[in-house]
């Protein structure tokens, strides 16, 4: 049985930092390709960021660019957002995926059940 448990969302204000991490169990971690994506109340799911298999290829969506940085431990089946300098438009329940490819496109073969993260201004 596959799994991905996100953890570390929570409330903060404008400027902080939080650091997400999602653990996944039951497929072989260090084949797939692993992302980050967030839904807003009221908007579609959006691409946050993404890893390659080995953590040396990334990709971010503009508005994260410079701010949120994606990493993976294949030792600890482990993946990690860290964000700075959030903003109230940050707030969204943040998601973490397996699978598919080294683009902003949401194919994933797997899926979190979500954290939230939630900016005060």
């Amino acid at each position: 049985q596959v799994q991905l448990v996100e953890s570390g969302g929570g409330l903060v204000q404008a400027g902080a930092s939080l650091r997400l991490s999602c653990v996944a169990s039951g497929i072989a971690f260090s084949r797939h390709v692993l992302g980050w994506f967030r839904q807003a109340p009221g908007k579609e799911r959006e691409f946050v960021a993404v890893v390659g298999r080995t953590g040396g290829s990334t990709v971010y969506a503009d508005a994260v660019k410079g701010r949120f940085t994606i990493s993976r431990d294949n030792a600890q089946n482990t993946i990690y957002l860290q964000m700075n300098s959030l903003k109230p438009e940050d707030t969204a329940v943040y998601y973490c995926a397996a699978g598919g490819l080294l683009s902003p496109s949401s194919r994933r073969d797997y899926w979190g059940q979500g954290t939230q993260v939630t900016v005060s201004s």
